[in-house]
């Protein structure tokens, strides 16, 4: 119930994760995280050539994760933190899910172990 109101909630969420699924996009977002940059240093640590990055910052700003602006030739990026918080929401309710069912499982096994042996 949980995953179908959260899809209808949050449509994006597949989107934030795809884009969260690449490493590149991760290290890009990893340095956005410290101020916006131009996309000619974005690509540099990456190795990767100008079209290849500028792909990969479309996936991110297609997801809301990082915005940029053209002031002539030149893109800047800059990260959406708010963007994140459909996701967050989502890992929340999962991580809800699965400590109920540990502490369910753990409540068992120790029912279990204090049951009489025949």
């Amino acid at each position: 119930m949980i995953v179908s109101i959260m899809a209808k909630h949050y449509p994006d969420l597949s989107l934030i994760f795809h884009a969260l699924a690449d490493p590149t996009r991760r290290s890009i977002l990893t340095r956005l995280a410290t101020g916006p940059a131009r996309v000619t240093e974005l690509s540099g640590p990456t190795g990767l050539r100008l079209p290849t990055v500028m792909r990969h910052l479309g996936v991110l700003e297609e997801a809301g994760l990082i915005a940029s602006t053209k002031d002539g030739r030149v893109r800047t990026c800059a990260i959406v933190p708010e963007a994140f918080a459909p996701a967050r929401t989502w890992l929340d309710a999962q991580r809800d899910i699965w400590e109920g069912r540990l502490d369910r499982l753990d409540a068992f096994v120790m029912a279990t172990m204090k049951e009489p042996k025949e």
